[in-house]
């Protein structure tokens, strides 16, 4: 079977190589007919003519300017096509560079975009880094003052508690104080109802000191210069001083120094320089009640009964 398909193959080839060897045959005979037509036709028209001999060197002469003009315009055509695929060569050369420009201008831009992220990443975190320190440093100062706060508060709360111990202390202090003068003065009193003599002296030298023009013996510390004395504390001056201390100058320890009278209340020693007004009764220091008072520029004995004359004192321990 597959003898008689190879043999069935063979000549369907031969058959094949016939027929396409029959059909070039047939068309050389063609070309062959058509060539010596085109001959006999050239012949003919190479034939002298008479009416066109002087004509043919004019019209061989223009054809060949015509040739001449095509050449030159197919030239031309040339160069200028030339020269317009030069620039597209050129311009399709420069395509690769230019992307590759481009990829370079990218890569950069990408690059630079990258950098200005990576340095805004970093200035944020210094940025932030500074912040925190400085809140830190912020809470670590209001900590501190805060403790120092506290500890000022603590310190002025004892300091406090001890000037109100010292201040009931001191209190105490003058009660005693108070407790004991008095008692001296109660004793005081008594040895001066038993002396006569000593009563007797005091009146001397209070009656000695009794002004008859006080107005015009009277001076003022400012008159005087001003009061360069010693001064009584604070403290101690509103405990005994002022209009809301009154005493009586009777039984109280007395001298005369200088001429003037002297006597001794709460500790310390009060010496009368100015006169006193004859309108006082003669026995004003032994029934009147009188306070020592600083007004204005110096030290002054009042008498209750007419507060609004006052008699320059000194005032020593």
């Amino acid at each position: 079977m597959k003898v008689i398909r190879r043999i069935i193959s063979i000549a369907g080839l031969f058959l094949l190589l016939g027929t396409t060897a029959l059909a070039y045959a047939q068309q050389d005979q063609k070309d062959e007919k058509k060539g010596h037509a085109e001959q006999q036709q050239s012949k003919q028209e190479a034939k002298p003519q008479p009416q066109h001999a002087q004509q043919q060197p004019q019209h061989a002469q223009q054809q060949r300017q015509d040739q001449n003009k095509q050449l030159d315009r197919g030239q031309q055509q040339q160069r200028q096509d030339r020269s317009q695929q030069q620039p597209r060569a050129q311009q399709q050369r420069q395509q690769p560079q230019h992307a590759q420009q481009q990829r370079q201008d990218q890569q950069q831009a990408e690059q630079r975009q990258r950098q200005d992220q990576s340095n805004q990443q970093q200035q944020r975190a210094q940025q932030q880094k500074q912040e925190r320190s400085q809140q830190q440093q912020h809470a670590q100062q209001q900590q501190r003052q805060d403790q120092n706060g506290e500890r000022q508060r603590a310190q002025q709360q004892r300091q406090d508690r001890n000037d109100q111990q010292q201040h009931a202390q001191q209190q105490r202090q003058n009660q005693n104080d108070r407790q004991q003068r008095g008692q001296n003065r109660q004793r005081g009193n008594e040895q001066a109802r038993n002396s006569p003599e000593q009563h007797r002296i005091q009146q001397s030298a209070w009656q000695q000191h009794r002004s008859q023009r006080w107005d015009s013996d009277h001076r003022s510390w400012q008159r005087r210069g001003g009061y360069n004395g010693y001064r009584v504390p604070d403290d101690r001056y509103r405990g005994y001083f002022g209009p809301n201390h009154g005493f009586r100058i009777y039984g109280l320890p007395f001298m005369v120094v200088g001429g003037y009278p002297r006597f001794q209340y709460e500790g310390y020693w009060i010496t009368t320089l100015d006169p006193w007004p004859e309108y006082w009764g003669n026995d004003w220091y032994d029934n009147d009640d009188v306070y020592v008072a600083y007004v204005d520029d110096g030290y002054y004995l009042y008498n209750r009964r007419y507060p609004n004359v006052g008699i320059a004192i000194s005032i020593s321990m």
